[in-house]
């Protein structure tokens, strides 16, 4: 079945969950592979990326690195995918502070050879991304949530890592909105140095170092969300506090 216009991520993720809660795809076992739901609901692979990241923040899927996606749950969290499609971005990253700086203070303690792999491939991919020309934000705001991630899941906390992955469909459209603000020339697409800190930190398995370091981020974040808020705004930009 094709998809018709607006909103295709979403409308990707309502037709996945129909066909999960029908039973097409049991509790525990695979979703087909990007390539196969693609073609299925006649979109593109970042659409059904996107799919997967809105299912996932509704708890019916859960992505196991290496291994594919799996259905988790036949039936969505509505109440808490609802209230993330509603709250403020500055609620959401202030949420992130208190998930993230705990999650590199522990990643510094507990990371293995393969987390630091898996940090300096992702800080490499994000700069990549920061510094491609002409800019895509999508893809820049991908790679950074993927840096973000892979901090979390270095922490070796389930508990965290879900966490993680239900704000991440609510973190990436406000950064979207953000960055269209603020314009390809905004502190957002030059802090390269801000997550190299992370890593550092991780690397030196210093978790004070880690921990500061995130905070300092993200309260660079919320600074930069403070600033667009109050700058002048175009009549037609999206509000960054608002929009989904």
């Amino acid at each position: 079945m094709a998809l018709q216009r607006a909103s295709l991520a979403d409308q990707a993720a309502d037709a996945l969950a129909d066909r999960i809660g029908a039973g097409e795809w049991p509790v525990g076992t695979p979703l087909p592979g990007e390539h196969a739901l693609a073609a299925e609901l006649g979109v593109g692979r970042s659409t059904v990326r996107e799919a997967v990241r809105v299912l996932s923040s509704r708890g019916l899927v859960r992505a196991r690195q290496g291994a594919g996606v799996f259905v988790t749950a036949s039936t969505p969290s509505p109440d808490w995918d609802d209230l993330l499609r509603r709250t403020r971005v500055a609620d959401v990253v202030e949420a992130r502070v208190a998930i993230e700086v705990q999650a590199a203070r522990l990643a510094a303690a507990r990371r293995t050879p393969a987390d630091l792999d898996a940090l300096r491939a992702a800080l490499t991919a994000r700069s990549g991304a920061e510094t491609a020309s002409p800019p895509d934000d999508g893809t820049y705001v991908d790679a950074d949530l993927r840096f973000h991630a892979a901090v979390v899941e270095a922490a070796h906390n389930p508990v965290l890592v879900e966490l993680f992955a239900a704000f991440a469909p609510r973190v990436r459209s406000g950064m979207l909105d953000l960055l269209a603000l603020a314009g390809p020339g905004s502190p957002h697409h030059h802090d390269h140095d801000a997550h190299a800190a992370i890593v550092r930190a991780v690397e030196k398995r210093d978790p004070d170092g880690a921990a500061t370091a995130a905070s300092d981020h993200l309260q660079g974040v919320l600074d930069a969300l403070a600033d667009t808020a109050a700058a002048p705004a175009h009549p037609n930009s999206p509000d960054p506090e608002e929009t989904r």
